[in-house]
């Protein structure tokens, strides 16, 4: 399959957080397919609804964000690449996840400190770049909406992204923005997936991801930390 972007994902391995992600966001990115979403009963708006922003990434922590291939560079070099990168860093414990709200939106964050996790990604963001196509004009005009900060402009300047090294801060999405619906939301969430966070959290492997022409990201493979 042909990608458009690519990018480097957290993503939980097989088992019942996975599952779960797949079916509360309606996509697997495994397969590379729809998933039925499930029933849950309490939701203020239907799941399809509350999840349509984040379903296209599939369940994720973002770790080197979404790129266009930089010109004279290859996949088949990039994911030789990645591999090697992977050899070299070596897995990173974390206290857990929980669930909140961030501004408008729910996601999965980190409980504690987030340092080893934010240095693995500082690597992996600088290791990568020289895959990195620069940003449009209309991307850069995209995300200069969100009034950033100095620190930011530089960051998006330096590596096409506000939001990483200093500024990174590591989350799993769980839905769009929902005004006045998101305690709702949270409120009949919680009891299905607090069950489910790992408690330690370790982030032993990383996934090489890919965007097809559709705007759906697929896992292209996943690689362990053995640095």
């Amino acid at each position: 399959m042909q990608f458009q972007r690519y990018g480097v994902y957290y993503t939980p391995r097989p088992g019942a957080l996975a599952d779960f992600g797949k079916s509360w966001l309606g996509w697997d990115p495994v397969k590379g397919e729809a998933v039925a979403h499930p029933t849950k009963e309490g939701l203020p708006r239907p799941l399809a609804d509350i999840t349509a922003t984040p379903r296209k990434y599939g369940l994720h922590g973002t770790i080197k964000p979404p790129f266009f291939l930089a010109d004279g560079t290859e996949a088949d070099a990039l994911a030789a690449r990645f591999d090697a990168i992977c050899a070299t860093l070596a897995p990173v414990t974390l206290d857990g996840l929980v669930l909140a709200r961030l501004g408008g939106f729910i996601a999965l964050k980190i409980d504690g400190d987030q340092t080893p996790l934010a240095n693995l990604a500082g690597a992996v963001v600088r290791e990568l770049d020289a895959f990195r196509a620069p940003p449009s004009d209309a991307e850069l005009a995209r995300r200069r909406k969100a009034n950033l900060t100095a620190a930011q402009e530089t960051l998006l300047a330096q590596w096409g992204y506000p939001y990483v090294m200093e500024e990174f801060r590591f989350h799993i999405t769980l839905s769009g923005r929902l005004g006045r619906d998101v305690e709702a939301t949270m409120n009949t969430l919680a009891p299905h997936i607090e069950p489910l966070l790992p408690r330690p959290f370790e982030v032993d492997s990383l996934t090489l991801v890919g965007e097809d022409t559709n705007g759906m990201f697929h896992e292209i493979h996943r690689q362990a930390l053995t640095g």
